[in-house]
């Protein structure tokens, strides 16, 4: 187990899910969802491939009934690159799996041995490549704050990730758990993180570096979970953690475009859909304006992409690296 793993604290379940379980909730599944040909089933929580084979088995067997009949798009699962081969893609091609998700972590070998995630950057870039020429869909997770990690060593595994051009990134701020090798290094004073407002930072300049080169980032941060924070000793868990990298990136691209504004109010346009994002965390764009002398006036148009602002009818994109 690596070093900030405790799986159990993660996904909250002891008990461990087999056929019936999954046909029960695709079925369920069914009913709630307004356009399931678009949607896939998918299993995570852990390294799917490095489970017993046929248990791996049991699971795609029962999802993939549901593939074989339409009722979902496909299969999409996570796992780890050191885990991944021809005889496994081959299985996993047969059984309907269309989006394999790489716990990539880092790019930098200095991190993954020091964080024992046990492969290296090469086996990451050898997995990808090859889940690549199988034609599945390519996702990398990587994880910003490990020990031993450094502002440039995650703008390096940015940059890797971006070279690699997988169709959609996950980036998880770190979490220390208890029972973990990071809270025990943490305790010691062996383990100094990164201050949050830098690691912030670096998350909303990544997440322009990744649109920039047309990659989906689909998850900012952790899932809100009761049992997680209970167990949390350190790190970067904020139940609003994507709301307030994103927000950053709105007051960025507002402060450049009202430096020369002679008037003290001003017109700011969003989707509907990212108000919120654009007044910022508990309004903290809206206080900051204020202290530089600016009223703005937020208002939506929803001709406007949630990625858009427009300030006195120009319009600017928010994750357009300039």
């Amino acid at each position: 187990m690596c070093a900030f793993c405790n799986q159990h604290t993660i996904t909250g379940n002891s008990e461990i899910p087999h056929a019936e379980d999954v046909k029960r909730i695709c079925s369920k599944a069914l009913e709630q969802i307004t356009d399931p040909q678009e949607t896939e089933i998918a299993f995570f929580g852990g390294s799917f491939t490095a489970v017993p084979r046929e248990y791996m088995l049991e699971l795609l067997q029962a999802a993939s009934e549901f593939v074989v009949e339409g009722k979902f798009k496909g299969i999409r699962i996570s796992t780890r690159p050191d885990y991944i081969d021809k005889s496994v893609l081959d299985i996993l091609k047969e059984y309907g799996v269309t989006s394999i998700e790489l716990g990539a972590q880092s790019l930098c070998d200095e991190v993954l041995d020091a964080n024992e995630r046990g492969h290296s950057e090469k086996d990451v870039i050898d997995a990808s490549l090859l889940i690549k020429s199988y034609g599945f869909e390519l996702g990398l997770q990587m994880m910003v704050g490990l020990y031993k990690s450094s502002e440039n060593r995650e703008l390096y595994t940015a940059k890797r990730i971006i070279e690699i051009e997988p169709k959609t990134v996950r980036i998880y701020p770190v979490v220390v758990l208890e029972g973990t090798k990071l809270a025990e290094l943490f305790k010691k004073g062996e383990y100094k993180l990164m201050p949050f407002e830098t690691v912030a930072a670096l998350c909303a300049k990544m997440l322009k570096m990744f649109y920039g080169a047309g990659i989906d980032v689909i998850k900012l941060g952790l899932h809100s979970s009761e049992l997680v924070e209970k167990s949390i000793v350190a790190g970067y868990y904020h139940p609003a953690f994507s709301e307030i990298v994103q927000s950053r990136l709105f007051l960025e691209a507002i402060k450049s475009e009202i430096t020369d504004n002679k008037e003290n109010i001003i017109e700011i346009a969003v989707n509907r859909r990212s108000y919120s994002v654009a007044a910022g965390h508990k309004k903290s764009n809206i206080n900051a304006l204020k202290e530089l002398g600016v009223d703005c006036r937020m208002i939506t148009d929803d001709s406007l992409s949630r990625q858009e602002i427009k300030i006195n009818g120009e319009i600017i994109n928010v994750f357009k690296i300039t």
